[in-house]
Order: C-alpha cells, then structure tokens, then sequence
C-alpha cells in the first residue's frame, strides 16, 4: 500500500525540515482503557499540545483495541473487572498477556480492518503509545501504511522496572522510548532499547496535575468553599480508580471504630452505585465528617488541599499525588495488580511506602500523623522530593524535533 501523500506544511518525506520554516505536525495517540493511567496521559498529551500552541502539534486519540470489535473489548473489559473486584487475579491475566504475543505482529491482529483507513485519512508524523500493547502490531501495521516518514514513539508512565514492567512496552525496532523515570528508562534499556533512543521525559499529568502545590491560605479557601471542611483538621482523600475500584466503606468503618477525629472526601468516580452506597454509610462518631464526591475535573487541587490520599498503587494518582506534595497510602486490599507492584516499589525505594492490607491498617497509619504534626510536614516534604523532573512541554519539544530530525535532540538539560 502507497503511503498517503504529503499534506501542506508538513515535513518533507525525507531529510532534515528546513531550518526557517515552521511546520504543523500531527500526532496519533494510542491508548486503550484498561484502568485509568493509560487515558489520562493521552489525555494529558492532547491538553499540552492544545495548551502549547505554539509549537504547532494537532493530536488525535485513538483507541484501536475499543475500535476493532468484541474480541479485544472483552479484554480490556476483563481487565476492568479484575481490577474493581479482585486485583489478586490479575497476576494470570499479566502474566498470560506477556507470555503470548497476541499483539505483537500486525498479521496476527483481530478486526483492524479500519485502522489502516483512519491513518490514511489523519496522515499523521508520529505516532505515540502510551500502552504497553500497542506498540508492537500497530506500530508496524502503521509503518506498511505510512512508510518510513511516520515516527513511531512510546510514553511509559510506569516508575519502576521489576516484576509487573511488561515486556511489551519496549519495542527496539520503535524510533523513541519516553520514560516517566530513569528507572523506567533503564527497565527499557535493559530490554534493548538502543540509549540512543530512550529518554526521562517525567511525568505526563495534565496541566494542572503539574501546578504548584497550594499555600496555606489556598488549601484554606478551598476545602472551605468547594467542601464546607475546616483546613485545620486532618483531611483524607479516599481515592477510586477510573474502573470505581474502591474500599471506601471498609476504610470508613475502619477509622470510626478508631474514633480518629479526622475529614474524609470519599471520590466516587463515574459510579452512582459506589456514591450512594458511600452517602447511605453513617458514621456512629461525630468527630469522622464525610463528604461524598462524583467524577471530578479538580483531582490535582483535591489533592493539593488534602493531609493525605488512600489510592490503589496505579502510576497516574501517585504521580499526581507526589506533584502535589500529598503523602500516599497504597490500597492493596484483595491483593495488589502487577503494574501496582512497580508503583510500591518506587514509592519503597524513596521511603514512601505505607500500604494497606487490611482495613484496620489505615488507623494505625494515620495516628502518629495526628499525634505529631511535625511528622506529617515530613511525609510531604519527601513526597515533594521524588519527583522526577522532566516536564510535558520539554516531553512534546523532544517530540517535535524527533519528527523533523529523526533523532532526539541532545542531552544538554535532560537527566538521566
């Protein structure tokens, strides 16, 4: 198959851009809704380029395995089942799924039939994934039908390598690897991505998932008008995931039984069952005050504002919660997800781990918190202090010069 022709104020096919001209790009992103961390990056990439006009970058989401039929939509499916219900199990799916390379190949794909058409009708320069699974068969199959011009580049949000970095995420044949962390990066290189190639981009969270965290007046402001809470007394977040994986009432029941005098903003997600059965929980105390609240846009000033946040071990909310300064309790009830496990073990590596494996571990947790304030302050400041550096807009920059240079641009500023 021809590859489409070259539209208006694109790059050339071939050779270097000219130095003196400015030329739009576009990016395909591929992402896939297993879980929550994996749209909100593509997500995040399509806010930033809107953001950052000025470097001239259109993007498009594509999200192949939803769009090529019932085989790989069950899949993703399973996957947000597991998690809501029984993270434990996950570890056969993981592990099944690295096992076989049902993805690997563009031959041995499943009902792509349009993908081929959408990339001939978006004719795009680059093409980034930001899933593990999509950048092996679709990578080539974008490769037959755009030819050698098109870019193809993975984003790895992951923080960790270890058990639960999948395999599939590095693609040495691909023209770039942006990882969230040096030890990502490394994960990528030791599974041969050529250095040359791979590069600590930080983390791709939308804009404002990388504002500045609030001062006091602010945090005071805003749990005051946006929750009716009072900023002096300790505030928890307890988070859900984007498939409404939660423990929320377990965690409730918890911390009233331990009379602990704290607030709790419980989010609830796109999931009225999970809302009402949390607004229908009564407290037997009155010093647990509980604010229920729906899917959310304000997630990272939530969590500006909070003491702390309860959440599953997934790289998008803990990433979000140490831009925020927000000292993190990992959820492991029903056991804890491959990909999660990695997380841990980031969060361990910086002394940062506090996980939760029963109920009752939560009160033990909080305590010494509200016993010794001082103790608190220190938790944030050595949340503050692991983030990786890096930034979106430097992350789209590398992009850009990717697609008209071929390479990434040298390493004058970038730590790896």
């Amino acid at each position: 198959m021809a590859p489409p022709p070259a539209r208006p104020r694109r790059r050339p096919t071939s050779g270097p851009w000219p130095a003196d001209q400015f030329i739009l790009v576009k990016f395909v992103l591929l992402t896939s809704s297993t879980g929550g961390g994996h749209d909100l990056r593509a997500r995040a990439f399509a806010m930033w380029s809107e953001r950052e006009k000025s470097l001239g970058i259109e993007t498009v989401t594509y999200r192949p395995l939803e769009a090529s039929g019932r085989h790989y939509r069950f899949g993703v499916e399973l996957y947000n089942v597991i998690q809501r219900t029984w993270p434990r199990l996950h570890h056969l799916y993981w592990n099944f799924l690295e096992i076989a390379n049902l993805l690997r190949r563009a031959w041995a794909l499943v009902g792509v039939g349009h993908f081929a058409p959408f990339l001939q009708a978006e004719n795009p320069d680059a093409i980034v994934s930001v899933h593990p699974h999509l950048n092996h068969g679709f990578f080539e199959l974008a490769r037959a039908v755009l030819g050698d011009r098109v870019r193809l580049v993975t984003y790895c949000g992951d923080m960790s390598d270890g058990y639960g970095f999948s395999r599939h995420w590095v693609n040495g044949a691909s023209d770039g690897f942006l990882a969230a962390t040096e030890a990502c990066r490394e994960a990528a290189l030791r599974r041969g991505m050529p250095e040359s190639r791979a590069r600590v981009g930080g983390f791709m969270l939308e804009p404002a998932g990388h504002a500045p965290p609030f001062s006091e007046a602010e945090r005071t402001r805003f749990l005051g008008d946006e929750f009716g809470l009072d900023a002096k007394v300790f505030t928890l977040l307890l988070a859900t995931g984007g498939v409404g994986a939660n423990n929320h009432t377990a965690f409730l029941r918890a911390m009233d039984r331990a009379r602990l005098p704290c607030q709790v903003i419980a989010l609830c997600g796109r999931h009225p069952a999970v809302l009402a059965r949390v607004q229908a929980w009564t407290p037997r105390t009155r010093g647990l005050v509980v604010r229920c609240l729906p899917y959310t846009r304000r997630m990272p000033d939530i969590l500006r504002s909070v003491s702390a946040v309860v959440t599953r071990g997934g790289a998008g909310t803990t990433g979000e919660s140490i831009m925020a300064s927000c000292p993190i309790i990992t959820n492991c009830l029903g056991g804890s997800m491959p990909q999660e496990c990695i997380t841990m073990a980031f969060l361990k590596k910086h002394g940062l781990l506090r996980r939760v494996d029963r109920p009752g571990d939560l009160p033990a947790i909080l305590a010494p918190w509200l016993e010794n304030p001082a103790d608190h302050r220190e938790a944030r400041e050595r949340t503050r202090h692991c983030h990786p550096g890096g930034h979106p807009r430097q992350i789209l920059e590398d992009l850009r010069h990717l697609v008209g240079r071929g390479v990434f641009p040298s390493d004058a500023g970038h730590s790896h």
